[in-house]
C-alpha cells in the first residue's frame, strides 16, 4: 500500500500541472481522403453543443470516449444526447456513418469537479450507446487490449483542434509510463483529442490500450495520460444493460447513468443529479 501511495503521489505531480498538450512535429498524417481512413472508420467524432471529442466504437451501437467529455463546459451541466451525435470515420464534412446517442454512462468514480489529477484521469472514461447500431461492414468496432510492457510503441488516431475535419494519425509514438492503473505517453494531443483511443498491435489487428484524457506540453515535448481500460469498460457495459432493461435513457432533461455497486458486489445503476464541472474541455474541441 505504502508503494502504491509513493507511486500515486509521483503521478499526481506530474498530472498537476496537465495543460492543453500542443507537440512539435511528430509525423502526423491527416486521413483526408477516403481511401486513408480505410481501417481506422469506428474512430470518429463526438459532436455536442459547443464542441467535440474523439470517441472509438467497440460494439456495433456503443461509443468508447473520455468522461469528462459528457459535461458541459461552462455550466457544469450533463450534456444533453439530443445534441450528442457521433460520426464514425469523419472527414470534410462526411462520415461513414451518423448517429445519435441516446444513453451515456461514466465511470462512478470519476469527479466532474475533480481536476486533472492522477485519481480523476485513472477514471476519466464514458460509454455510449447509439440510437441504432452501425454495420461492421460500415466500421469495425475495435477489441480492448492490456498486458503492453513500457517502451513499447503505440499509435493514436484522433480529430483536434486545427485538424478538426479529418482524422489525424500518429503512427508511432512511446508508452513512457504504466502506473497504478495510468499510463504516459509521449503522443501528439491537442484540444479535440479527448477520448481519443490509443492503439497497439496484436496478430495484425489494432486494439484500444488507453483513451487520451488530457495532456501537457514541457520543455517543447508532449506528455499525453490515458487510463487502463478492460475493467472499467465491463462494468460501463453492465450499467448499459441494466440501463436498457430498465427503460432509463438520456434525452434532453434526463441525468446521466452512472454505475455503483449493490448488494452482492454486483453493479447497479442509477440516476445522478445535475454536478458541476469539466476538463480538457474549449468551446472547439476538448
Amino acid at each position: 500500500m505504502r508503494a502504491a501511495r509513493g507511486i500515486l503521489f509521483g503521478l499526481a505531480v506530474a498530472f498537476g500541472a496537465v495543460l492543453p498538450a500542443f507537440a512539435e512535429n511528430t509525423g502526423l498524417k491527416r486521413l483526408g481522403h477516403p481511401s486513408d481512413i480505410l481501417g481506422w472508420e469506428a474512430v470518429g467524432r463526438l459532436d455536442f453543443s459547443g464542441g467535440y471529442c474523439t470517441g472509438v466504437l467497440v460494439a456495433p451501437d456503443l461509443v468508447l470516449t473520455a468522461a469528462h467529455c459528457i459535461y458541459d463546459t461552462r455550466s457544469g451541466a450533463e450534456r444533453s444526447t439530443d445534441k450528442m451525435r457521433f460520426r464514425a470515420g469523419y472527414h470534410d464534412g462526411r462520415a461513414v456513418a451518423e448517429m445519435k446517442v441516446i444513453r451515456a454512462v461514466a465511470d462512478p468514480d470519476y469527479r466532474p469537479r475533480g481536476g486533472t489529477g492522477a485519481e480523476n484521469t485513472r477514471h476519466d472514461v464514458a460509454l455510449l450507446q447509439l440510437e441504432y447500431a452501425i454495420p461492421s461492414t460500415m466500421a469495425q468496432p475495435f477489441n480492448l487490449h492490456s498486458g503492453l510492457a513500457v517502451g513499447q510503441r503505440v499509435s493514436v488516431v484522433s480529430y483536434g483542434r486545427g485538424r478538426s475535419e479529418a482524422l489525424s494519425r500518429q503512427k508511432e509514438c512511446g508508452l513512457l509510463r504504466r502506473e497504478a492503473g495510468l499510463m504516459a505517453f509521449d503522443c501528439d494531443v491537442t484540444h479535440g483529442s479527448s477520448g481519443a483511443p490509443v492503439f497497439v498491435r496484436e496478430s495484425g489487428r489494432a486494439r484500444i490500450l488507453s483513451l487520451i484524457s488530457a495532456g501537457r506540453s514541457a520543455d517543447g515535448k508532449t506528455i499525453s495520460f490515458g487510463m487502463e481500460l478492460p475493467e472499467i469498460v465491463a462494468s460501463l457495459k453492465y450499467g448499459l444493460r441494466g440501463a436498457r432493461s430498465s427503460g432509463l435513457t438520456a434525452s434532453a432533461g434526463a441525468k446521466r447513468i452512472t454505475v455503483g455497486t449493490g448488494a452482492g458486489g454486483k453493479p447497479t445503476v442509477r440516476r445522478l443529479g445535475n454536478s458541476g464541472g469539466a476538463k480538457f474541455v474549449r468551446a472547439k474541441g476538448n
